[in-house]
């Protein structure tokens, strides 16, 4: 927990998941009494959710600036080896 005014900040905790509840990004955990609990996601050091991910839902593995970049090597190693 790392958000100033929450009586558990500074408490670790194990994550069990996250999604969005109630439209908003949250993470759940068992707290001590073994109850499982919510809490934004913003409110932890939990990491940033991949936006394209979230974007993609798993329906692409690649983004259009990797896709762009690997065009751009696979085009330069061509034309160091003489190939069109």
């Amino acid at each position: 927990m790392t958000h100033p005014f929450h009586p558990q900040r500074g408490q670790r905790f194990v994550l069990t998941t996250r999604r969005q509840n109630w439209g908003e990004d949250r993470v759940m955990y068992y707290n001590a009494q073994g109850r499982l609990c919510s809490i934004l996601a913003s409110w932890t050091n939990v990491p940033e959710m991949d936006f394209f991910a979230q974007a993609s839902a798993g329906r692409s593995w690649f983004r259009t600036d990797d896709l762009l970049q690997l065009s751009a090597l696979i085009r330069s190693l061509r034309e160091a080896h003489g190939d069109k």
